[in-house]
């Protein structure tokens, strides 16, 4: 093959991995890169007694969803959605409800960059409210971050012991703000009368973490543990420990899916281009 030959193959091989290379990093920026400018939001339904609903988000005076949650039961929360930095509404209507039908909550909550927020609702189902909660991402190093929601209406006032720390009362619906406490295996205890339950956590260091006491059918209060952090620098997933689930049709922000699907076209697009340049070679 001639030298003639060669550089069109090769100068067709270098843009497609340069294209390629230049839509990775809008994923990457996304997933924690110092380059993503917006914040994090987390949608939670804490409240007793209210009524399973659909839970939307919209940006300020938008007619248009950017993320919509099916059948939010109690004791359900999700994973963080990354979201522009901005104004946003949240919304929940009853389950299946249209979404023309009026919410029967509502509220605003402004996210700023690089932060995490909680956006819960609260207080008995007769007296619902939406709460923002600013999360905390992380901790000093060799601890980690706690805090706890008190979002049981069976045991009104609980106490939640942390280790060796003396516990102190927490009334419904109340939270409170992160505590630290050492690394390692964390010992729980939530105590209201002669109800009580324990618990073993293993937290890492510098990570962060909401508990969560809910109402349950027995005597005892349930403790549903969140990880708001891993650490700093990492993107919050938001993992739920056990198997709170009513969160399907889960909506992603167009903000994340359009990086992705540009992505995906630039690397169809420099695969092709990469056969195009050895069918090129092959022939001369």
């Amino acid at each position: 093959m001639t030298l003639s030959a060669r550089r069109p193959a090769a100068l067709i091989l270098t843009t497609a991995l340069c294209a390629a290379g230049l839509a990775a990093p809008a994923v990457a920026a996304e997933g924690g890169n110092a380059a993503w400018s917006g914040g994090w939001l987390r949608l939670a339904h804490f409240s007793p007694g209210a009524p399973t609903v659909d839970v939307y988000l919209y940006p300020f005076g938008g007619a248009k969803p950017a993320m919509v949650l099916k059948h939010v039961a109690y004791g359900s929360a999700s994973s963080y959605k990354s979201v522009a930095a901005g104004q946003y509404t949240v919304a929940m209507r009853k389950a299946g409800a249209a979404t023309s039908a009026r919410p029967v909550i509502s509220s605003t909550v402004r996210v700023d960059e690089n932060k995490a927020y909680t956006v819960a609702g609260l207080g008995p189902g007769s007296a619902l409210e939406l709460r923002t909660l600013t999360d905390q991402l992380s901790a000093p190093k060799g601890s980690a971050g706690v805090r706890v929601i008190q979002a049981s209406l069976n045991q009104p006032s609980v106490t939640v012991q942390l280790s060796d720390e003396a516990g102190s009362p927490l009334r419904f619906p109340a939270s409170t703000p992160y505590r630290t406490v050492p690394a390692g295996t964390t010992a729980v205890k939530v105590s209201a009368g002669a109800a009580r339950t324990s618990r073993t956590l293993q937290l890492s260091g510098r990570s962060t973490h909401t508990l969560v006491v809910l109402s349950a059918s027995d005597a005892a209060p349930k403790l549903l543990k969140l990880t708001d952090s891993s650490g700093p620098g990492t993107q919050p997933k938001g993992g739920v420990d056990a198997g709170f689930g009513g969160l399907a049709g889960q909506a992603e922000p167009s903000s994340v899916l359009s990086p992705m699907l540009g992505w995906i076209a630039a690397v169809v697009l420099g695969v092709g281009a990469v056969w195009f340049a050895l069918r090129r070679l092959r022939h001369s």
